[in-house]
């Protein structure tokens, strides 16, 4: 079968909007209901955080949800207890978000075919090494029909993102800025000369813009260049506060 990831790429080319949130937070049971009322609300991608409890790439919204989330009890074999009948109710593609210890010790391929079992589409692991991906990974992720989606940087130089390109599937996660997650740059700190930049190196795959998007003109410029953006800080800070699913991606697009 085709992995759903593709299946949205082929068949929407523009302003995709990708949602993260932590799974477990803010209560340990919302995961699902969560993913529902992302789906039934038009968002075309759902990454779900594995909380860790070294976020070292996330703002402070995204830190505290996550420690939030252990508090509760939140582990990966729960998570994939809760996620087991997921597609009874959902269709649009699912990822994985987190960082590679808890998958190390979880078991690489373990992990692998429990995302298998439980249709997730693809991991993003920020901090598991490319080389290390393509030397002892890969051929696991694709077994189980996995994308691994990697990200690049205004820092990653021009030999790399070639690279990073030949190495993906699905998409790439082009990250706006080298700050962390939901540092509050604006839609004008949005470095244009990057975007710009990669646009013009024709990649082969899609890419979807994330940092700092968190309203309609931040997520409407980034979609300016690229197949659409990813909103993580700013929808975790409006489930603290107790908004409503539909009020939020209202507010996006």
């Amino acid at each position: 079968m085709k992995n759903r990831i593709n299946q949205l790429f082929e068949t929407k080319k523009e302003n995709i909007l990708s949602v993260y949130f932590t799974a477990g937070f803010p209560n340990l049971n919302d995961t699902v209901e969560i993913i529902q009322q992302l789906e039934k609300n038009g968002v075309d991608l759902i990454e779900i955080g594995m909380p860790f409890s070294d976020p070292t790439a996330d703002g402070p919204t995204i830190q505290r949800s996550s420690e939030t989330a252990l508090k509760n009890g939140m582990n990966l074999k729960l998570l994939f207890e809760q996620l087991k009948n997921i597609r009874e109710t959902v269709k649009i593609p699912l990822i994985l978000m987190g960082y590679i210890n808890p998958v190390y010790q979880f078991g690489v391929e373990k992990f692998c075919k429990k995302c298998a079992e439980t249709d997730i589409d693809g991991l993003i692991l920020p901090d598991l090494p490319l080389d290390e991906f393509e030397a002892f990974y890969q051929p696991i992720f694709e077994k189980y029909n996995l994308h691994n989606i990697l990200l690049i940087t205004p820092q990653t130089d021009e030999n790399r993102i070639r690279q990073i390109d030949n190495a993906s599937s699905g998409f790439i996660y082009m990250v706006s800025s080298s700050s962390t997650t939901g540092s509050g740059k604006k839609v004008e700190d949005f470095q244009r000369e990057y975007f710009e930049r990669i646009q013009s190196m024709n990649l082969k795959n899609p890419r979807l813009i994330g940092f700092g998007i968190s309203d309609r003109a931040t997520f409407e410029n980034a979609c300016k260049y690229a197949s659409g953006a990813i909103v993580g800080s700013a929808f975790v800070k409006a489930l603290e506060n107790k908004t409503s699913v539909r009020e939020f991606v209202k507010s996006i697009v």
